[in-house]
């Protein structure tokens, strides 16, 4: 039986973070392992978890405030061994350059659109955790 796989959400808006749940569902795409969400709401509480370990994908809001999910995914990408992949939230398509900038391994806008979400984050799982087999 293969293992939850763990996903680390920033955004100090709880309807962001609410948005990200329900486009993942239960789990994402049926090859992935379902999926546990892990709430952060400050950029400390997000060091704190990815300091602790176990996650396995972070989705970090571009448009938090006082620290947008960039700067975030930049110093994590800096700062954190064997950093999970991050998948960032961002307020435009224009802003593509910022999520390449901040090293984020995939980018969607916001508002969250279920489908593309939850492809991106499977993609991002299947690289981390590997796919469950039928």
């Amino acid at each position: 039986m293969q293992r939850t796989a763990t996903v680390l959400v920033y955004s100090d808006d709880s309807n962001t973070r609410e948005q990200v749940r329900l486009a993942t569902g239960r789990r994402p795409a049926p090859d992935v392992p379902q999926v546990e969400f892990l709430e952060c709401a400050t950029p400390a509480a997000v060091l704190k978890e990815l300091d602790r370990g176990g996650i396995d994908v972070c989705v970090l809001d571009g448009e938090a405030v006082p620290a947008g999910g960039m700067g975030i995914c930049r110093q994590i990408k800096d700062e954190i061994f064997n950093c999970p992949p991050v998948l960032v939230l961002m307020g435009r398509p224009q802003d593509a350059w910022l999520a390449t900038w901040s090293r984020a391994d995939a980018a969607v806008t916001l508002p969250v659109e279920p489908v593309e979400f939850a492809e991106a984050l499977a993609s991002l799982l299947r690289k981390r955790v590997g796919v469950v087999s039928a």
